[in-house]
């Protein structure tokens, strides 16, 4: 980037810190009449931006602005919501407990959740004759101060603020180019890159071969024949799947779900036993290209009954520094949600893939993919984490797939895994 494509970008970050900070000064001073607005309307407005230059000016390439940056503009963007609160008749202590509890909630860390109503009614209590603007911003600044000290561990983090496809192995660089993604991503990514595309592959599996995973902690010739067969062959067998949700996040997934998974076509994980026994179709589409090697993979999961897509997921290989590592990309519009899951040896034959590697390469990966140029722009989600197990038990082939956020468990999806015919 240019360096006057730098500084503008920086200007007009600046100038929009002064137009908050000017928002947020009015609402803070606003009891004290309209002079009095406009003096912190003045004040707030030029503090923001010092504080924003300031950050701007020390921030390296591919980093977030400082944390004390960020907790300023949240305190400035909770001062005029707390003011509107309280023309609307909203007591400081009411104010209080409900800043800290979308802060918490913004959090997203169950640990975060609980403790920002607690937060915040600490602070409504000791502000409780301040006006509510006031108790709105030191409600938000002392929750994301504390959860600053207690959480020491980041939530998500810039990995690439534009980088080319090429500089980032662990993410599979391919989007939605529509608001939604559905059951014929493939087809119409075939029309877009080019390419042969062909639909519910026969005989095909999600990787190529096992072999590409070896590695210091994995040795493909100890996997269990039936294991192999799954991944090299998935198309051979019929898969069944019993969700397990914790009970607290239930609610969280059901809102989710109705407002961005089904009117997406994307990560519709069923939501109980009853909903799984609909049935579930599985196949995978292919595209491959003049040579007639399959180049991507992509495995499709509907429910049986109606065709509304469960998750389609593009599953990738790659190596790096003689390890071998599996990438499923998950498309979402313009951006692409991608896991790097590292193989380890599992007794009695089996394969475990896990993203805890700590290796740099495995992860969970936001990446917003321009248009024109393919740079990606990601964002690392080490709270998130996965562990998926196949292994064979009593003759038959089972896999559990675990997840959790920050160290709590939140879903385990079971899979009864028989042979087609």
């Amino acid at each position: 980037m240019r360096l006057g494509a730098v500084d503008a970008k920086r200007a007009q970050s600046i100038g929009f810190a002064a137009a908050m900070g000017a928002l947020a000064g009015a609402a803070l001073t606003a009891h004290r009449g309209p002079r009095g607005a406009l003096t912190g309307a003045v004040l707030g407005g030029a503090a923001l931006a010092a504080v924003d230059g300031a950050a701007r000016a020390r921030q390296k390439p591919d980093e977030i602005p400082a944390v004390w940056a960020r907790i300023a503009a949240s305190g400035a963007i909770a001062a005029p919501i707390g003011w509107v609160a309280g023309r609307a008749g909203a007591s400081p202590l009411a104010v209080g407990v409900a800043s800290g509890a979308i802060a918490g909630a913004m959090g997203v860390r169950p640990q975060k959740v609980a403790l920002g109503p607690v937060v915040g009614l600490a602070v409504g209590a000791a502000m409780r004759d301040r006006p509510p603007a006031q108790v709105a911003a030191a409600g938000v600044v002392a929750f994301r101060t504390v959860s600053q000290l207690v959480f020491r561990e980041p939530q998500v983090s810039l990995v690439a603020g534009s980088a080319p496809a090429d500089r980032l192995p662990f993410v599979v660089p391919l989007e939605a180019r529509t608001r939604y993604v559905g059951t014929g991503y493939v087809k119409a990514l075939a029309e877009t890159i080019g390419g042969t595309y062909t639909e519910a592959a026969e005989d095909v599996g999600i990787v190529a071969s096992l072999d590409a995973l070896s590695g210091p902690d994995f040795d493909p010739a100890a996997v269990d024949p039936l294991v192999r067969e799954f991944y090299e062959h998935t198309t051979r067998f019929a898969l069944d799947i019993v969700p397990h949700w914790r009970t607290w996040v239930r609610p969280g997934y059901l809102l989710y779900r109705t407002l961005v998974a089904r009117p997406l076509g994307q990560a519709n994980v069923p939501w109980n036993l009853r909903e799984a026994q609909r049935g579930m179709h599985s196949r995978i589409d292919t595209i491959s290209g003049v040579d007639g090697a399959v180049s991507t993979r992509g495995w499709i999961r509907s429910f049986a009954d109606s065709g509304e897509p469960i998750y389609v997921g593009i599953y990738t290989t790659y190596r790096r520094e003689g390890r071998g590592y599996v990438s499923v990309g998950f498309p979402l519009p313009q951006a692409n949600f991608t896991a790097t899951l590292a193989p380890r040896q599992r007794a009695g034959g089996g394969l475990r893939l896990t993203s805890r590697g700590g290796d740099g390469q495995t992860g969970h990966y936001l990446s917003y993919i321009d248009a024109d140029s393919r740079n990606l722009s990601t964002l690392g989600v080490p709270g998130f984490s996965e562990e998926l197990d196949v292994y064979v038990e009593d003759g038959r082939l089972r896999a559990d797939h675990a997840f959790s956020v920050f160290g709590l468990p939140f879903l385990t999806l079971e899979y009864r895994i028989s042979r087609k015919g």
